[in-house]
């Protein structure tokens, strides 16, 4: 039977809300606690950051929810910007995810899952004679190839699956979002209940270094616990295969953040309560430690590392696997448009977008190459918050253009949340310049070869029109 190019609306609140979880309940809730002690060298402020970087996650999550419902389909802010803003900025919306946002997001992700594998499995190293090697003193392609090796299987296995339809694929994500929740749920009640634990210290506002927090620590502490928060606004990409979107894909959003900071409230101050500052920022200095297995090995000891191990194995896998579900959604909107590679455009006889599923894979699989867990970290967050801000933006841009249209939900606290997140969006990203140069010049390179393939493929497009 031929594939039909309709996408299918199959997918029901609780799905949506699996979904939600699931492209955010990543590696950070597991690495980025350590990270963030380097940054303030303080547990009490740490949590504060976790709080802050939460709220402001919610108050993005309540202004895209009112877009998303107003505007819900296939593509997410794709569609959005097009009628928000223009063709243009669209496209280099479109054309950032795929350069860098979510394929750098599956990359990163499968490659802290390998990571994970190794501490339990060791894996043979591959070609250690070629680590040296490297391209501008930035980029070592061949360290750790037995690491990068591993998430290259994992990111074409998920793919395949993923190629197999949607409900297969959203099928797999709910199983292991089940496993994940329970885990963590135990390291918070174990790490609670522990005679080590000591949750006092979880709240001293007090610095290792004897030296005042600043302004520029706290934002550059908060590209850690956004990375963690990364992912809600995915799910706005498969709205044309949600039952009652514009209900649904909002209320979906709202409940899955929520949901998400109270978890990460509650298993970063158990962290905090069983490790001192001081041996967090030696898991960060260390690089090939995760805070979350050196705060359960207090506890657990080595049978603890071990099933935190499988754990973070299961989690990773699960919001890769959810990442590339809903990814590679926009740039199969895109190529209907003619605005990306022709072939993308068509489904598959499992009503899914193949084509882009193995573009995205390919790109994914080279950034696996390219650098380190961190700096791909930042270097999507730099890139991320451009486009929370435009969403955000667009809330008062709707409300003025289209002030008679049905709003299935409208962003609660307007206009002083939107105007917060604007604010939040600006700071974040002049502060990423200045204390994350490196990171902010890459992301911004990527992004900006759009410019041309706009151009190219505006003209290839006017070209077909014609004959």
């Amino acid at each position: 039977m031929a594939a039909s190019n309709q996408l299918s609306r199959s997918l029901g609140l609780s799905v949506v809300v699996v979904l939600v979880i699931g492209n955010i309940i990543g590696s950070g809730v597991y690495k980025k606690v350590a990270p963030m002690a380097h940054d303030l060298h303080s547990s009490g402020w740490i949590l504060i950051s976790w709080v802050i970087a939460g709220v402001i996650s919610l108050m993005g999550a309540l202004s895209n929810a009112e877009v998303a419902g107003l505007l819900a389909d296939t593509g997410g802010e794709y569609v959005y910007y097009k009628k928000i803003y223009n063709k243009f900025f669209a496209f280099l919306f479109g054309w950032s995810l795929f350069t860098i946002i979510q394929t750098a997001s599956i990359s990163s992700l499968a490659y802290v899952f390998s990571e994970s594998l190794n501490s339990i499995v060791k894996l043979p190293p591959v070609l250690d004679n070629l680590k040296d090697i490297n391209i501008a003193g930035v980029f070592y392609p061949f360290v750790d190839m037995n690491i990068k090796l591993t998430a290259v299987v994992v990111i074409i296995l998920l793919t395949w699956i993923n190629n197999k339809g949607l409900k297969a694929g959203a099928g797999f994500s709910t199983a292991l979002m089940i496993l994940i929740l329970t885990g963590i749920m135990l390291i918070i009640v174990f790490g609670f209940a522990s005679n080590e634990s000591s949750v006092k210290s979880a709240f001293d506002l007090k610095t290792t270094n004897g030296s005042a927090v600043t302004f520029s620590a706290i934002f550059t502490s908060m590209l850690a616990a956004f990375w963690a928060y990364q992912g809600w606004a995915s799910t706005g990409y498969i709205g044309g295969e949600i039952k009652n979107a514009n209900r649904n894909l909002p209320l979906g959003i709202a409940i899955g953040v929520l949901l998400v900071i109270a978890t990460y409230l509650l298993v970063n101050t158990a962290y905090l309560s069983l490790l001192p500052v001081q041996k967090l920022e030696a898991v960060y200095e260390a690089k090939n430690q995760i805070a979350a297995i050196e705060a359960v090995r207090v506890f657990g000891g080595s049978t603890g590392v071990l099933l935190i191990s499988i754990l973070i194995c299961i989690t990773t896998l699960g919001c890769t696997n959810a990442t590339i579900l809903v990814s590679c959604r926009p740039y199969y909107a895109m190529a209907k448009e003619g605005m990306f590679f022709k072939s993308v455009a068509k489904l598959n006889n499992s009503h899914v977008p193949g084509n882009s599923l193995l573009y995205q894979c390919v790109w994914a699989v080279i950034l696996v190459f390219s650098g380190t867990f961190d700096q791909l970290t930042d270097m999507i967050i730099f890139a991320v918050f451009i486009y929370y801000g435009a969403t955000t933006l667009g809330v008062f841009i709707l409300r003025k253009r289209m002030p008679d249209a049905h709003r299935p939900y409208k962003v609660w606290g307007y206009p002083v949340v939107p105007a917060i997140v604007l604010v939040f969006c600006t700071v974040l990203f002049i502060n990423t310049i200045y204390s994350r140069p490196r990171e902010a010049a890459i992301g911004t390179v990527l992004m900006l070869t759009g410019v041309p393939l706009y151009l190219w493929f505006k003209k290839k497009k006017l070209r077909q029109h014609r004959s």
